[in-house]
Order: structure tokens, then sequence, then C-alpha cells
């Protein structure tokens, strides 16, 4: 992943039509997991698996990498495929569109903030960029505090997309429970 620059003078997309401190409590999923162009189809599969797992919904923005009827998408989510909640959308403004006015969170190895400095909300929004190169400067700002990252060792660039997803959804879980 190369470095991303800050967009602090360039508000990102979701900005103009996101508030971040509303989030509606009658969503009837835990949360929204949004994989921004996805390339990997075991990863998805992986992640679609989770969202069944805590009653997220899981959405793809498009271009992705791969079908959404590929084998290998299909395999790693196993027969949990049929009970997940997907949707869809064309391109960031198609799913901003869909999805406002809802909490995102961003995930970056770049952020400043962790994972751990977050109260996170039923119904809340974690987005995560393309495996190979994260999301895009024009979505992600690092110094946002919707930015987030999960806390690594020096040895460690980055982890799985789909274990990532997985300790983000569990640990909205946790905190949704205490």
């Amino acid at each position: 992943m190369g470095e991303l620059r800050s967009s602090t003078t360039n508000p990102t997309p979701n900005e103009q039509v996101s508030d971040p401190h509303h989030n509606d409590q009658s969503d009837r999923f835990s949360a929204h997991v949004v994989l921004y162009q996805p390339e990997i189809p075991q990863n998805t599969g992986n992640i679609g698996r989770s969202c069944v797992a805590v009653g997220a919904k899981l959405w793809i923005v498009r271009p992705t990498a791969f079908q959404l009827d590929d084998a290998k998408l299909k395999r790693a989510g196993l027969d949990y495929w049929q009970h997940l909640a997907l949707g869809d959308a064309a391109n960031w403004q198609d799913l901003l569109s869909q999805l406002a006015p809802r909490r995102m969170f961003f995930f970056s190895r770049f952020a400043e903030r962790t994972i751990w400095d977050v109260s996170f909300e039923r119904g809340d929004t974690f987005v995560f960029g393309r495996e190979t190169s994260g999301l895009p400067a024009t979505i992600l700002d690092p110094a946002d505090s919707r930015a987030i990252r999960l806390p690594t060792s020096q040895h460690v660039r980055s982890l799985n997309l789909a274990t990532t997803v997985g300790i983000v959804l569990y640990e909205q879980q946790r905190q949704l429970q205490a």
C-alpha cells in the first residue's frame, strides 16, 4: 500500500452526506461491512460468513476483481452464503446514496486512531479498502477521527482483510454486549 495523502482540505465524499454522530437504532443489521473494490474472492467469501455470524450486511462497491458467482467466493462462504444480506453499489457515490446517513468508520494501517479508541454502536458502517492498496485518498483521511487501524507490531505491515473484518465485527459485538 502506498502512502495516502491527507484530504483535510478536500472532504471525503461521505462527509457531504453522513452525520458521524447519528445512527438509526432501528437498523435491523448489527453492522454494515463495506468492501471497496475487493480483489480476492476467498476473502470476500470468508467476510460474508462472518457477516452472517453476527447479523451484519455486506456491501460490495464495484468494480471487483472477480465475479460474485465465483466458485472460490462461494466455497469460502460455504453454505452460509444463502443467508447473507448482500448490498451492491456500482461505485462509491452509489454506496453513499444507499447508506446515508449512517456512522462510518474507515480502516487503514495509516490511521492515527486505533480500534481501542472507538465506541461502536449497532448499525455502524465499517469500510475496508482493496487488499493490495487499501482505500484511496479521496475516501480516507488518516487524520479523520473516523479513520481507524488495528494495532500491530512493527514487524507486521498489515493483517489479512478477512481477519481484520472479523476482529472489528467481534469487537463491536463485545462492546454492544457490555
